[in-house]
């Protein structure tokens, strides 16, 4: 559930903040006001197309924040993979490594003047993508927006398993299927052909050989080289070293550690006369310390300075195995020489893969023909129930369009069995079916694909009836959004079709959050909470200021909704009267 929503520099809103509570909300205003931006910030906050447009004259970034409150968080959630689908906003949010606190999440997003855009949920920067894809667990915005997921024809299954309550027995099929695919491919690739499975093992052989015989070390590339470089600038450091030895312990009495030995002398005799020189006296002796031990180390490296010519050769022919063996086995001859190594390990699995054991293929494939067998009918026994619950969904989704307005509508849910031949082609992750929903919202008229349908209005008011029909399973199913928002789902209607669209959005918001953008009285009086949405000049200047309005207030907009007059007795009174009737509001 939406619970609050933070609004800065948004095309012509300047700043807003708004609380929502459960149940109906209404969105309301003068035509041109902009209530359409409120949407918009929303559309934008949950993923949506960003651009420099939408930040405010002025302004150098555009911000909405929101928090969302995810329900009781379960006792228990299920142990996910990266290739696992998540149900439900928590497992989404395990899988990505973020924790909801008490329950709720922050979403917020940004578009800076450079047209670059920031995303965070909680306190983690996430993608466009990904605040979509999170999102979609929360929210659904029906109307003339991008988050309309009747426009998605894989959406269809989905709400279908819902209503035939058997989202979870899916889900179970689903990893059943992966587990038969995989099998599947082993077997593939045991039967491949002889004589290229024949010409793998042979290269596969001969890497493995080839590598196994270099006996490589972990880092050797590089020990390797820091050996070369020494042995091949052997007289230039013999050089270094003999310098630094002549400065620092020369046998001509003006080294660094004679002169030191004369300043030790000197400072002694000196922090006798002075004591306050005794500090720098112990330094110097410290130094000279230091630098006789470093004296003597050099010394002896110098004595253990060798040049081994046939050292440095076998150092160059050990790199220029090393080199050929990444030139063969490894992404490039810079990469480590882990990559060598890595190679090894995949080939020797590659040929346990590649074993041609007869025993082996006859257990696969006994084993694939049970499990395909398995498959075949758990999807076949879902296919049924889905073609048992689509007739009764259908029939339901017709009896509420004919009271929203739209009588003579014709609605389908086709469930057709997938064409192949093999088991694995016949079905798919989530069975056997291919579902979409079909309607005829005019007479006489054929039934088409739904995402052909033109008018938003008419979209809006088949999401609705779907959505009432779904309300009790949906409520407990795992995939339910807390937030539902519709956008102009009164288009081209009035009277008692507006009355009846207000009822049914009430008992929708009884099991979630409800939000709705109205012209029409009949439809704001049954809301639980009203907010208006207002533009106004300032300065030269117009702005979009949004505020939740109460008492006397939503009458006066009622009764300018009803009339176009918030001030006359007669609009007031009528204004009163529906709120009373409908709303439940004296």
């Amino acid at each position: 559930m939406l619970e609050d929503l933070s609004i800065k520099d948004f095309a012509l809103i300047d700043s807003a903040n708004l609380e929502f509570g459960p149940g109906f909300t209404v969105l309301s205003g003068e035509t041109g006001a902009g209530k359409s931006l409120l949407i918009g910030a929303l559309t934008f906050l949950l993923g949506g197309k960003a651009g420099v447009e939408q930040i405010r004259a002025g302004a150098h970034e555009s911000s909405v924040t929101a928090t969302f409150y995810l329900g009781k968080s379960p006792d228990s959630m299920r142990e996910l993979n990266d290739d696992d689908e998540p149900l439900n906003a928590f497992e989404w949010l395990s899988l990505h490594g973020i924790e909801a606190e008490d329950d709720r999440v922050l979403l917020r997003r940004v578009i800076r003047e450079n047209g670059k855009s920031g995303a965070w949920i909680g306190s983690t920067p996430v993608t466009r993508a990904d605040l979509a894809e999170f999102s979609s667990f929360l929210i659904d915005i029906h109307g003339q927006h991008e988050h309309q997921s009747l426009m998605k024809v894989s959406e269809h299954r989905k709400f279908l398993d819902s209503y035939a309550a058997i989202t979870e027995r899916v889900s179970a099929f689903t990893a059943l299927y992966s587990e038969l695919v995989s099998k599947r491919k082993v077997l593939d690739a045991l039967n491949t052909d002889d004589r290229d499975r024949a010409q793998k093992i042979d290269f596969l052989n001969f890497a493995v050989k080839e590598i196994t015989d270099a006996k490589l070390k972990a880092n050797e590339d590089t020990e390797l080289d820091d050996e070369e470089n020494k042995l091949s600038s052997f007289e230039k450091l013999y050089s270094d070293v003999e310098q630094i030895n002549g400065l620092l312990s020369g046998g001509d009495g003006s080294s660094v550690v004679s002169a030191l030995k004369k300043l030790r002398a000197l400072s002694d005799s000196a922090a006798g006369s002075d004591k306050s020189l005794q500090k720098l006296s112990e330094r110097l002796d410290s130094a000279f310390y230091e630098l006789s031990d470093i004296a003597d180390e050099y010394k002896s490296y110098s004595q253990s300075l060798v040049f081994d010519p046939q050292r440095l050769a076998e150092v160059q022919e050990r790199q220029t195995l090393i080199y050929n063996l990444k030139k063969k086995y490894a992404s490039s001859v810079a990469a480590p020489l882990s990559e060598v190594t890595a190679y090894l390990e995949n080939a020797l699995k590659s040929l346990d893969e590649l074993d041609t054991s007869s025993d082996r293929k006859e257990k696969l494939e006994k084993e694939i023909a049970e499990l395909g067998k398995k498959v075949y009918l758990e999807a076949k026994a879902i296919s049924a129930l889905r073609k048992e619950a689509a007739e009764k969904m259908a029939s339901g989704v017709v009896q509420v369009l004919s009271a929203l307005g739209m009588k003579g509508t014709r609605f389908s849910v086709n469930v057709a069995e997938k064409n192949g031949n093999e088991i694995t082609q016949k079905c798919g992750p989530y069975g056997i079916d291919d579902i979409e929903f079909l309607i005829s919202a005019n007479p006489g008229q054929p039934l088409q694909p739904l995402a052909k349908i033109a008018s938003g209005g008419e979209l809006s008011r088949v999401m609705l009836s779907l959505k009432t029909i779904l309300c009790q399973s949906d409520a407990t199913g795992e995939s339910t959004v807390g937030t539902m928002i519709f956008d102009e789902i009164d288009t081209g209607i009035g009277g008692e079709v507006a009355v009846s669209i207000g009822s049914h959005l009430k008992g929708l918001a009884k099991n979630r959050q409800v939000l709705c953008i109205t012209h029409l009285a009949s439809i704001a009086v049954y809301a639980d909470n009203q907010i208006k949405i207002e533009k106004a000049v300032s300065d030269g200047k117009t702005s979009t200021h949004v505020r939740e309005i109460l008492g006397q207030e939503r009458v006066s907009e009622i009764a300018r909704m009803l009339s176009g007059d918030a001030a006359s007795s007669q609009s007031l009174e009528h204004a009163r009267s529906m709120l009373a009737k409908f709303g439940g509001i004296n």
